[in-house]
């Protein structure tokens, strides 16, 4: 049982844009709804780096990532769904949540992305350099930094607050 209510009241209309993206609203939209300026951030958040040069598929391949690294199950579930529809192989889903890639650029950032998250953003020169020598520019490396913030985000939401999943599940790994 959700530690938070599953709040339904549209004030803000980001629940029917929410909606109509998803073809249904979330349960974690639901929770962070309860602050519409923490939804406000959220979905914009979600929107600018859904537009940004990263693409979708690597962007939740950094989700799934993350989410399995704070055994986030909600998270874990929703973009691995997510990842499916933007193209990724299960294979591929299964790979990123624990951090690797058979494409050698996508590895380097769910590296660094893993990285950020079990180091507290304490990385070192080195593991920046890896990413530029993968290929990323700047603007993107700070793009794979946004997306890890998000979903630190997101995985506290839902763990925090236990919100019910409501996307099919994904185990853990064993860690």
């Amino acid at each position: 049982m959700s530690r938070i209510p599953l709040n339904t009241d549209d004030s803000t209309g980001l629940l029917a844009q929410i909606h109509q993206a998803f073809g249904a609203t979330p349960n974690m939209f639901k929770a962070v709804s309860n602050s519409p300026a923490a939804l406000r951030s959220m979905w914009g958040s979600f929107g600018a780096l859904g537009q940004g040069k990263l693409g979708a598929k690597l962007g939740e391949q950094i989700a799934v990532a993350i989410a399995d690294r704070n055994d986030c199950e909600y998270c874990l579930a929703a973009h691995t769904a997510l990842g499916r529809q933007a193209g990724a192989s299960a294979e591929e889903m299964r790979a990123a949540q624990a951090g690797q890639s058979d494409d050698p650029k996508a590895a380097a950032a769910l590296r660094f992305a893993v990285a950020v998250v079990s180091q507290r953003a304490q990385v070192d020169d080195e593991q920046v350099e890896d990413l530029r020598a993968a290929g990323f520019s700047d603007e993107e490396v700070v793009e794979i930094m946004a997306h890890v913030a998000l979903n630190l985000f997101t995985n506290y939401v839902n763990v925090a607050f236990k919100v019910p999943l409501d996307f099919p599940g994904v185990k853990l790994r064993a860690k």
